[in-house]
């Protein structure tokens, strides 16, 4: 992904919004089973007004992205991406969801390079026409062309915040809720490939980044009938005490949704981590799917206090393990199936 924003510098957004009373995120206390994708259902840190809710597990959180990073970068054409490949299917399969499958396409980078992407598409109850999009590349940046080490540059990263901590929270939200929906509620799980592969700086470079996801919008499998209510994009949750801001685009083409999911996280004792304030504009993969027709929101932390912009291990080699915070992953995902369910 990059900003206007990219995932180049935030650029300050002047937009006013309400401002609401924050409350803060207890830590969840819970018992996770093993990937045969059981459940139960327990109440972790809702606060004040009844919310629907099954609770996520951040020791299970935390699991799937170490999953993700021991396979090493997920870099393009690289083994280490063929086994995430396989990691995810395989996990979406043992879950219990109705169908997955991987549709490929063939792409080139700004560099000329051709690859195939593979893009990861998991559906729940895929007879119901009420549905949800939820997003996540799984890719990793092939070069750490933001570290501080200029020796470091063309060595790829980790990717533990910047890929898997986004597969995280879907696989999280698969494994809680392929048996919990109602028959009359569908969720799509799209782990979007070729994300990271895009040109930092210069003009003109939007379309250079999110590969996978614009060669997905031309085949989507909708009719205007169970085309997705809304999609919900989930990027860069990982960080050390991350917030998340109200990213410029998704408040632009999707507003509606952005209070949604923002009131659901304050309802959910989130609010301190989703701040009712405007964040950066960040080309991202739900760009291309605002574009495609459903209205799209990116969760990510845009406006670090360190940095202004991205967390700072962003497309550095400090991106790895050490940088996952489970109560970062424990809000975004929390807050997304509370969404979902409510």
């Amino acid at each position: 992904m990059e900003t206007f924003l990219k995932k180049l510098a935030v650029f300050p957004v002047i937009l006013l919004y309400t401002a609401i009373c924050l409350t803060s995120g207890a830590a969840v206390l819970c018992s996770c089973t093993g990937s045969n994708g059981n459940s139960t259902a327990q109440t972790s840190a809702i606060s004040t007004d009844t919310i629907r809710t099954v609770a996520v597990c951040a020791d299970s959180l935390y699991a799937h992205v170490e999953k993700q990073v021991a396979l090493g970068p997920r870099t393009p054409g690289s083994t280490s991406h063929d086994r995430c490949v396989a990691l995810v299917a395989g996990y979406m399969n043992s879950c219990g969801v109705d169908t997955t499958m991987v549709q490929s396409a063939p792409v080139v980078t700004f560099k000329g390079e051709k690859f195939t992407a593979n893009n990861i598409f998991s559906q729940i109850n895929p007879a119901a026409d009420n549905r949800v999009l939820l997003i996540a590349h799984y890719d990793t940046r092939p070069w750490a062309d933001s570290d501080p080490d200029e020796a470091m540059h063309s060595t790829p990263i980790d990717g533990a915040n910047d890929g898997a901590s986004g597969v995280a929270v879907l696989m999280e939200v698969a494994r809680v809720l392929a048996h919990e929906l109602p028959d009359s509620l569908g969720v799509d799980l799209l782990f979007a490939d070729m994300e990271d592969s895009g040109e930092s700086g210069g003009d003109d470079t939007e379309t250079t980044w999110c590969l996978g996801t614009q060669e997905w919008v031309k085949q989507m499998p909708y009719t205007a009938k169970n085309r997705p209510r809304f999609g919900i994009l989930l990027d860069m949750v990982g960080g050390k005490d991350a917030l998340f801001h109200r990213e410029y685009f998704s408040q632009r083409h999707a507003s509606p949704v952005v209070d949604k999911v923002w009131s659901i996280a304050r309802r959910s004792g989130f609010g301190d981590r989703f701040v009712n304030k405007a964040g950066g504009a960040v080309v991202d993969d739900h760009l291309f799917i605002n574009r495609a027709g459903i209205p799209c929101i990116d969760i990510i932390e845009s406006i670090n206090e360190q940095t202004g912009s991205f967390n700072p291990t962003w497309h550095t080699m400090s991106d790895n393990l050490s940088a996952i915070d489970r109560n970062s992953l424990h809000a975004a995902a929390q807050t997304v199936v509370n969404t979902i369910l409510n």
